[in-house]
């Protein structure tokens, strides 16, 4: 990666953690973004607030966990990003977040499963729920790659929300789409027992997905 690129990079990093704080996805310094780049991944730094950023307070750390030269600390959860990018080649960029919603839900140890079909915006007839483990710990990242080996976005109990994609924006789009189904699912839970959609349908729903939008249209 040339240094124009991974200048482009950082600048991106900060530019989406500042899109998640300013539209209360996450409040104050809470969650961390980053993105892959060749040998390793750019990530937030570590108490730092997100207005205070420059392109050079982004750290770079490699595949190996190592932070080469003299860089500022990584956000204390670098363990499940780099968990992350090991465990799927397709993941571009994750964005963590204490989403209102999602976070009670992950407080509840609810996981969010079909009562709407969008639930399938995640990659499947639900979105997880990983287990509970010590913030920054190799134990949560181990948790949290098992939580994406199949998905697109998982919750963390007592914690927050997870959402990845090919690139940053896909990954901040995914993130708010967690927190909405997560508020409507808190919503439906207060009137009573939902009615989930079976894996059947689901199943239908995914296949959709797949040509939903642009995709699959020709460049004629």
């Amino acid at each position: 990666m040339g240094r124009r690129q991974e200048l482009d990079g950082r600048k991106a990093v900060i530019a989406t953690a500042l899109a998640m704080s300013r539209s209360g996805l996450s409040p104050g310094r809470s969650g961390n973004v980053s993105c892959r780049v060749g040998g390793g991944m750019l990530i937030t730094p570590s108490g730092m607030a997100y207005e205070d950023l420059e392109p050079e307070d982004i750290v770079r750390v490699a595949l190996d966990g190592s932070v080469p030269g003299k860089q500022r600390k990584p956000s204390s959860e670098w363990h499940f990003h780099l968990a992350a990018y090991r465990a799927r080649a397709n993941i571009g960029a994750l964005v963590h977040a204490h989403s209102l919603h999602a976070t009670v839900l992950a407080c509840a140890r609810k996981s969010i499963p079909a009562f709407h079909y969008m639930v399938a915006v995640a990659g499947g007839n639900d979105i997880p729920l990983v287990p509970y483990a010590t913030f920054g710990t190799d134990a949560l990242a181990r948790l949290v790659a098992d939580g994406l080996k199949d998905r697109n976005a998982c919750l963390m109990a007592n914690h927050g929300q997870i959402a990845v994609g090919e690139t940053l924006p896909a990954a901040l789009e995914l993130a708010h789409e967690v927190e909405v189904l997560a508020e409507q699912y808190v919503k439906v839970l207060a009137l009573g027992p939902p009615h989930l959609l079976s894996d059947d349908e689901m199943n239908v729903v995914l296949e959709k997905f797949k040509g939903y939008g642009q995709r699959g249209q020709s460049s004629a």
